[in-house]
Formats: C-alpha cells, sequence, structure tokens
C-alpha cells in the first residue's frame, strides 16, 4: 500500500471513530470558535503507522478519555490506552495505560505495563562515532553485491516494564513533586539465524560463522558475562516537576521542566545495580497566537553515577507521568532521523527545536479538526563513554592463537572508529492531523547531517501518533 494511501485511511478513521465517541457538546470557546469537548470520548482505531527502524505496524488501540464537564479540555480528568502492534520487521508491542488526575487531591496518579518483543533490535554498540558503523557493506548486501549484512547490527530482546508514578501538586505554585516505582525485566542475547535467514535465497542469508556486533562485544569482553543476558531492574524513581504548559497535548506556550534521579539498588531485587540522574527542560513559545505559529525545544540530560550501569538499560530515556520509557538517542520518540538506539553511553546530551505551524483550523460535525506542519533539528551526543576497553585475558580462551584472533579483530574494529563522539544532528520536516488537541497523527521524514552522516543512517520516514514532546 503507497504511503498516501496510508495517510488517507489514517486521516479517514480518526474522523470516522471520533464521530461515534460518546460525548456530550456544551459552549463553545469564542476566541477560536472550538467546541468544548464533555464526557468520554472513545477511539478504537486500526493501528497502521510506519517506523523506518521497525517497519510498517499494523494492530489495534483504542483510546479512552474523560473530559468530565469540560472544565479542564484540552486536559483530561482521566484517560485509558490499550494497544496492540506487530511490525513487519519482527517486532511486537503491547501496552496497557492508565491515566487519573482526580482520584488523589492535588495527585496525578499513572501506571503503564509494556511488553515489547523484538527479534532483530538495533544494536550499533557504545559511545557514538566510537563504534564503526560499515555502511557501505550494508549498502553491498542490500544491492545484492554481497550477502545481507544488516543482521550484524542486531540482537533478540524481550523487554517487560511495569510503572507506577505519582505526581503531586506543591501549593498553588506550578511546581510539582513525583515518586514512583519502576519494575523491568530484560532477556537478550543473539539473533536466532534460523528466523533471520528465512524464506531468504541462499546468497542473501547471513552465515552461520560470522558474528554478530553483540556476540563480537561478549567475545571481546566489552559486554560482562554477568549481564549479558539481560536481568530484573527494581527501582524508585523521585523527581520534581516544572508545568507552566497551557495544555498536554499540543502545547503553544508555557515551559515543561524535570530533573529525576533512578536508584536501583541490589536489596530491591535488581540484578546489576546502578544509578542514574536525568534532566529535560522543554518550551513552548507563541510566535503567532491562537496555536497558528509556535517555537518548541527540548534539551535532555540522561546521566549515571559511576559505571557500573548494565549495558540493556543505556537505550532508554527516564521518563514519568502518563507516558513510558522510550528506547534511546534514534529514533521517533528521541532523535529523527539517525538509526534506532546509534547513541547509547553512560552520559547523554540532546536536543529538539522545531517550528510547528497550524495553516488550517475548523470545526467539523462537532469535531475540533486542525492541520499542521513542521521543521526541525535534532541532535545528541555521548558527553561520557562506556568503557570499551579489550576486558579478556589469555585464560579466557582455549589457546594462545584464538586469544590474538580476537585481539586483532578488536583492535581492527576500534581503529575504525572515532577516539572520541562527536555532535550526530538531523534536520526535517513533517505533517499533522489534529483533532480535539489530543488525537493527533504524524508524518515526519529525518535526515542525518554533517562529516559522519553516513554513520547515521540514510534517514527515516515515520508515520505515527502525537508530537515528540
Amino acid at each position: 500500500m503507497k504511503i498516501k494511501h496510508i495517510v488517507a485511511v489514517l486521516v479517514a478513521l480518526f474522523v470516522v471513530t471520533n464521530l461515534c465517541a460518546q460525548n456530550k457538546e456544551s459552549n463553545t470557546s469564542s476566541s477560536k470558535q472550538e467546541i468544548i469537548k464533555t464526557g468520554y470520548n472513545f477511539g478504537p482505531l486500526p493501528a497502521v503507522a510506519f517506523d523506518a527502524d521497525k517497519g510498517f505496524q499494523a494492530g489495534a488501540l483504542l483510546n479512552i478519555y474523560d473530559f468530565g464537564d469540560g472544565s479542564t479540555y484540552p486536559n483530561t480528568r482521566q484517560q485509558w490506552y490499550f494497544e496492540a502492534s506487530f511490525f513487519t520487521k519482527g517486532s511486537q508491542l503491547f501496552v496497557v495505560s492508565y491515566d487519573n488526575k482526580f482520584w488523589i487531591p492535588n495527585t496525578r496518579f499513572s501506571t503503564t505495563l509494556t511488553v515489547t518483543n523484538d527479534k532483530a533490535m538495533d544494536f550499533y554498540g557504545f559511545n557514538g562515532y566510537m563504534s564503526y558503523y560499515d555502511h557501505e557493506r550494508v549498502k553491498a548486501g542490500k544491492d545484492g553485491e554481497d550477502y545481507l549484512y544488516t543482521p550484524y547490527y542486531r540482537v533478540n530482546r524481550l523487554a517487560a516494564l511495569f510503572k507506577s508514578d505519582f505526581v503531586g501538586r506543591i501549593g498553588k505554585t506550578p511546581l510539582h513533586w513525583e515518586a514512583g516505582y519502576h519494575l523491568s525485566y530484560f532477556k537478550q542475547g543473539a539473533i536466532k539465524r534460523d528466523k533471520i535467514n528465512k524464506n531468504k535465497e541462499e546468497s542473501e542469508m547471513f552465515p552461520d560463522q560470522m558474528p554478530t556486533l553483540y556476540e563480537q562485544y561478549r567475545t571481546w569482553g566489552i559486554i560482562s558475562d554477568d549481564e549479558a543476558d539481560g536481568g530484573l531492574n527494581s527501582s524508585v524513581r523521585l523527581g520534581l516537576l516544572y508545568d507552566t504548559r497551557d495544555k498536554e497535548g499540543a502545547p503553544s506556550r508555557g515551559i515543561w521542566a524535570e530533573a529525576h534521579l533512578t536508584m536501583a539498588p541490589k536489596w530491591l531485587g535488581t540484578t546489576n545495580p546502578y544509578y542514574k540522574y536525568s534532566a529535560t527542560f522543554r518550551q513552548y513559545l507563541p510566535i503567532i497566537k491562537n496555536d497558528v505559529l509556535t517555537f518548541a525545544y527540548r534539551l535532555n540530560y540522561e546521566g549515571s553515577f559511576g559505571k557500573d550501569v548494565p549495558y540493556y538499560v543505556l537505550p532508554y530515556l527516564t521518563v514519568m507521568g502518563p507516558t513510558y520509557d522510550r528506547d534511546g538517542m534514534g529514533g521517533f520518540r528521541t532523535v529523527r532521523g539517525i538509526m534506532r538506539n546509534r547513541v547509547q553511553g553512560l552520559d547523554m546530551a540532546s536536543y529538539n527545536a522545531e517550528i510547528r505551524w497550524r495553516f488550517v483550523s475548523f470545526t467539523l460535525w462537532k469535531q475540533n479538526i486542525s492541520f499542521g506542519l513542521n521543521a526541525f533539528s535534532d541532535g545528541t551526543m555521548v558527553t561520557r563513554e562506556y568503557d570499551m576497553s579489550f576486558g579478556r585475558t589469555l585464560a579466557d580462551f582455549n589457546s594462545v592463537a584464538e586469544y590474538g584472533k580476537a585481539k586483532s579483530e578488536y583492535d581492527e574494529y576500534m581503529a575504525k572508529g572515532q577516539d572520541g563522539d562527536r555532535p550526530h544532528v538531523t534536520v526535517g520536516a513533517g505533517f499533522r492531523f489534529i483533532m480535539n488537541q489530543n488525537f493527533i497523527v504524524c508524518l515526519e521524514y529525518g535526515k542525518p547531517v554533517g562529516k559522519y552522516s553516513k554513520q547515521d543512517g540514510n534517514g527515516a520516514f515515520y508515520i505515527n501518533t502525537g508530537y515528540l514532546f
């Protein structure tokens, strides 16, 4: 199915399903003639989307929004989200989420369970450009000049994440406290070659004797044996939040800033204990009022205490509140246009900046409809490196020759990469279909730029939901 047909279907489905929503209509905003939604809105939808990292998505999702008497619109009193999705590149995603703002006075409660099963998740190594990405060999494999080399940069991962967060207002100020418990389980390993090679021509098959990057990292001791297969994380998160946004789904003014501390000690049940911190600053500046033209940007820093951080938690950004943890730097939710999880390190900095233009807004069949365009630039960089030194001794190998071969391959690999990371920068543009300030369909394309841009991929196209931030 062509992309333009998918877009047409998505837009039509959003309109039709919301026409059937069970809600009552009340007064109209005088400034924009926007209908104030009340009661419950149900949005059952086919989950049809596209992500350059995961492929085409097929599944189903259900949004349930409770606007109450309309006094909180466009924000909700409570909302539910259910999703079951399958991707053509082998991923599966299951999400159950609930968010409530009125059970506890001045306190927001959010809980989420997500399960992702990635048969071929991206793994490009650590420390950004220090880990060489052989784009020429990948291209040769896709062009039929050699076997498909892409599986070299893949791992098999099952991740289950559960969380319960509480966010409470401090007095009558925009300042809030945050506290939550997060439990996650990771099971990682090498790709299953029989599944990767299924239905492929013999000349395209990834050879059994060819190790993947993950397997080489294990051989070289960059990934230690005690955490190579994953583990259990049991953690407590504490944070502070400052929020002056005019609305949550599609803000056009205000500041949204957070600082978090994550503690995953051994005594709480964590397999490989660690401690992390993060800080995020977002601001929305109206250039033309009434949501017509907005400049928005996000600055993020993800840091770790010490060096004993299991490698499988590095790709995740720290999130509290109604959303859930996302894979790290690279992809639709983080740095658009570079490969998923391309940038991983003990400490990472990133930015996102974009101009959002709503070129038309109107009401149709008692729904508030808007169309928008945006232009953006994203970027990220490792600021403190994960230890990539050769971690084996002669005693770890069966012979001197085997040790020498492994050390030689390691030296060759490290020589191809840079001596440190550099900024990974992308530029791009997108389109938004917005309904009732909460139902948002997104089409975006991002492309890496700069001297080392080929190390970050050839760009990526996304069909998804919501704004990045």
